[in-house]
C-alpha cells in the first residue's frame, strides 16, 4: 500500500493507531519458545505515548499475574512478575494446541493471590488488598509452532471506601483496624465480580496527635452495587480497643466511596451526600458524612 497516494486524514489516523504498542522486552519471562505470547497493552483505558513501559505500568500495579487454564478450568501455566522483573508486562508461554482462558491479574498487594480456580481468585488479610486489574480472554492455539499474541487491555475490578478522620488522634491510639463484610477478597475471572463472601481485616499505624488521616480499604463487590457493614477500631499498642465506631457504608464497582467525619469525638450515626464523577481515575466518587 502506498501511504503517499492516501488522504491526510486517514494517514493521521493510521500514525495515531501506530502509537498504542504493548510492551516489547528484550526477553519474555515463562517458557522457552512459548507459542503463546501475552503481552499488557492497556491500563483502565489510558493512552500511552509509544510503547507502555514497565514505569508507566507499575503506576498502576506493583505485581503482574499471568495464567492460563484449559477448557475444563484447570490452571497449566502460571507467571509472576514484580515491576522490577526483566520483561515486566510480557510472558510466553509453550502450549499444545487448544482452547484455553489467558487471565491477567494486576495489584500492588504484598503476596499473589491463589489462581488455582479462575472462578476464585483469591487474595488473603495477610497479603492485604489493593487497587487491582483483570485482563481475561478466550484463545484458541492451532499447531504447536504457530504463535498466538494477546494484547491484555487491563480493567479495574475493585471499589474503594477512604476513610477520612476530621479529627485528631487521641493519646494512647497506636493503630486502626478495619474489618469489613460485603464485598469480597475473592473474584471470577470470566465477571470479575466477587464470588465469595469475605471479612476483610486491614490494620493502620497512626500516631497520636495526626491530623487528617486517612485510610483507604478495598474490596470486589458481588454485584455492581452493595453495602459494606464497616468496623472502624482504635487500638492501643497491646491492640486493645479504646474505641470503636460501625459504619453501614454504600457502595458501588469501581467507584470510590469517602466515609468523612470526626471519628473520634463524634457520635455515632452518619448522613449522605453523593457527588460524582470528580475523580477522572475512577468511574465516580461519592462522599458520606458521619458526626
Amino acid at each position: 500500500m502506498k501511504l503517499n497516494n492516501l488522504p491526510f486524514y486517514l494517514l493521521l489516523i493510521i500514525t495515531c493507531l501506530s502509537c498504542e504498542k504493548p510492551i516489547v522486552p528484550d526477553a519474555y519471562q515463562g517458557d522457552a519458545n512459548g507459542n503463546l505470547v501475552v503481552s499488557v497493552f492497556q491500563v483502565e483505558q489510558q493512552s500511552f505515548a509509544g510503547t507502555l513501559t514497565r514505569a508507566a505500568l507499575a503506576d498502576y500495579c506493583s505485581t503482574l499475574n499471568f495464567a492460563v487454564y484449559d477448557a475444563d478450568g484447570q490452571r497449566i501455566k502460571q507467571v509472576n512478575q514484580k515491576a522490577a522483573d526483566a520483561g515486566f508486562g510480557a510472558v510466553a508461554f509453550a502450549v499444545e494446541p487448544g482452547t484455553y482462558q489467558v487471565v491477567v491479574v494486576g495489584h500492588s498487594s504484598s503476596g499473589n493471590p491463589t489462581m488455582a480456580d479462575p472462578k476464585k481468585i483469591r487474595f488473603t488479610n495477610q497479603d492485604g488488598y489493593s487497587d487491582t486489574f483483570l485482563y481475561s480472554t478466550k484463545v484458541t492455539v492451532g499447531e504447536a509452532d504457530q504463535e498466538v499474541e494477546v494484547d491484555a487491555n487491563l480493567h479495574r475490578i475493585t471499589s474503594l471506601c477512604r476513610v477520612v478522620f476530621t479529627d485528631a488522634i487521641p493519646d494512647k491510639v497506636t493503630q486502626m483496624h478495619f474489618e469489613y463484610t460485603g464485598g469480597s477478597g475473592a473474584f471470577d475471572a470470566a465477571t470479575g465480580l466477587g464470588s465469595v463472601k469475605s471479612t476483610q481485616k486491614v490494620d493502620f499505624e497512626v500516631e497520636p496527635g495526626q491530623e487528617a488521616c486517612s485510610f483507604d480499604l478495598y474490596t470486589i463487590l458481588r454485584d455492581t452495587e452493595g453495602t459494606l457493614h464497616l468496623k472502624a477500631m482504635a487500638q492501643d499498642a497491646n491492640q486493645n480497643i479504646i474505641r470503636e465506631r460501625a459504619f453501614e457504608v454504600p457502595m458501588k464497582q469501581r467507584v470510590i466511596t469517602k466515609l468523612s467525619g470526626p471519628y473520634f469525638s463524634g457520635s455515632d450515626g452518619s448522613t449522605v451526600s453523593i457527588v460524582v464523577g470528580i475523580n477522572t481515575d475512577w468511574e465516580g466518587e461519592q462522599t458520606i458524612e458521619f458526626n
